[in-house]
């Protein structure tokens, strides 16, 4: 019997709670179930399993990271743009940081319940968005995302990770990388031949 007011989203919901506590790694169905007051046996009416479970907090995250960059970004171009995305995006990460790692790994999301979130979808239309200002085009375009997640990932799992132990506060450091990232954006190297590929 499905428990009155249990739904997929609260379950969802509530999974996302436990993993910014524990860690995306440290969710179990049994300690979900433990936290809702219920058998583990009445979350699978609801959600498949831990992958499922998983797959939705990542949409679920995708969802609130995208709609926090897109209002901070909106009506914002250049610099301005760049350092505004970048700064939701360590802010959510800091804020959430189970939800943000289910953004940042592979997870199993149902195909179906995928083509229905437009979180992913629009996170990649923000990012694409933003570098264009930048006047770049594929494939540098593509490089440049790339470029952009890979830096501002690596350096808030550093920081979550206590990896900055030198006495330069990481704020400081942080302000320099998008400074620097800014102007290698705007002083984009020119393609070679074969880059296409």
């Amino acid at each position: 019997m499905v428990r009155a007011g249990l739904t997929a989203e609260r379950v969802t919901i509530a999974g996302a709670e436990l993993a910014d506590e524990a860690g995306l790694d440290g969710v179990t169905m049994s300690q979900l179930a433990r936290r809702l007051g219920v058998k583990d046996a009445s979350l699978y009416a609801h959600v498949r399993g831990l992958d499922d479970l998983r797959g939705r907090i990542a949409l679920l995250a995708a969802e609130e990271k995208t709609v926090r960059i897109a209002e901070a970004t909106a009506g914002r171009a250049g610099k301005d743009a760049l350092v505004a995305f970048a700064n939701a995006w360590r802010e959510y990460a800091h804020e959430h940081p189970g939800r943000y790692t289910a953004t940042q790994v592979r997870v199993r999301i149902d195909p179906e319940l995928a083509a229905r979130a437009a979180g992913p979808r629009r996170a990649v239309e923000l990012t694409y968005g933003m570098l264009r200002g930048y006047g770049l085009a594929e494939p540098d375009l593509t490089d440049a995302v790339r470029l952009l997640r890979s830096t501002l990932h690596g350096f808030v799992a550093l920081e979550a990770a206590g990896g900055f132990a030198h006495e330069r506060a990481p704020q400081q450091t942080w302000v320099r990388a998008l400074d620097a990232l800014h102007t290698l954006l705007e002083h984009w190297p020119a393609s070679r031949e074969g880059d296409s590929a």
